[in-house]
């Protein structure tokens, strides 16, 4: 006997899979409707820096994008029917060129096709481990007279080479004062909190590292960003190394806090109701975060 369906239940309908290209929507089309809202890309919370971005010798970038958290910058290349070998030379060379002109930022080269075959997969399993590289399949759905597109990420391989604390160390300068004007006291109090619970654990007391883009750590004097903060007006977005991070996912899943799981990073993201309300776990984790850091 069949189970009676929910009125509650949404309603199904056909679609077919078609080809942008047979739609009349060519590549600087795309662009525009990427550029337009490019959150569509489950990339995050990114916004675009430049379109056709000219790379001396090597063509125009389609897209350059960057995180909220001004940290993370993707080099985008877009292309319409099938993937090829070109294309993907072209990204990582993109991608390359990006690293060497501005290395304070975390690069990732994505690629963007509408069929990436199972032989290219293949590929880029290659690069594991040395290029960060985002494979996306867009897929265009026809519904009646209206077209929906899809873009999923069939390959992330994201995971770089810990170099992130000499990097950051470049960062220019600033003091709490002007954190304190740009966010308010509240924010920068919350990041006082957090170096309290890592001290508490730490052998070696650490002191924030006031920087223009974001509140590090100092060890002895020196920069030690395993924890590093980005304060907002109303979130403090905490990026933490710890190793492995996936019992930690779990965790957070199940508090129903805001994150990001980058490999063997987790940028947690915290209103003052959320420090309040998870004290113990903030502690919890940078505590352990900082007995890593010393056993290394």
């Amino acid at each position: 006997m069949a189970t009676p369906i929910s009125v509650d239940t949404p309603k199904l309908t056909k679609g077919i899979v078609v080809s942008l290209q047979s739609l009349g929507i060519d590549e600087a089309y795309l662009e525009k409707f990427i550029g337009d809202d490019p959150t569509v890309l489950g990339l995050g919370e990114v916004s675009v820096l430049q379109h056709q971005r000219r790379q001396e010798k090597a063509g125009r970038l389609d897209l350059l994008l960057e995180d909220d958290s001004e940290e993370v910058r993707y080099e985008v290349e877009l292309m319409l029917g099938k993937a090829d070998e070109s294309h993907m030379i072209r990204t990582i060379e993109y991608w390359d060129i990006e690293r060497r002109l501005y290395p304070a930022y975390d690069h990732r080269a994505v690629l963007i096709a509408e069929n990436i075959t199972t032989r290219f997969l293949n590929v880029i399993t290659l690069f594991s481990g040395s290029i960060p590289l985002i494979a996306i399949q867009m897929n265009a759905i026809k519904v009646g007279d209206k077209t929906g597109i899809t873009f999923v990420q069939v390959v992330d391989i994201t995971k770089l080479r810990k170099d992130d604390k000499t990097i950051m160390a470049k960062a220019k300068p600033t003091d709490r004062n002007e954190w304190v004007s740009r966010v308010g006291t509240d924010m920068v109090e919350m990041a006082d909190k957090c170096l309290a619970f890592i001290n508490e654990a730490a052998k070696r007391p650490r002191k924030l590292n006031y920087t223009k883009k974001y509140i590090g750590l100092t060890d002895g004097g020196q920069v030690n960003n395993f924890v590093v903060f980005f304060p907002t007006k109303s979130i403090l977005k905490i990026s933490i190394e710890i190793e492995p991070v996936d019992p930690w996912v779990g965790r957070l899943k199940g508090m129903g806090l805001d994150f990001e799981n980058r490999q063997e990073k987790l940028q947690v993201s915290l209103t003052a109701k959320d420090f309040e309300e998870n004290r113990d776990f903030v502690r919890e984790i940078l505590r352990e975060a900082v007995i890593e850091d010393e056993e290394e």
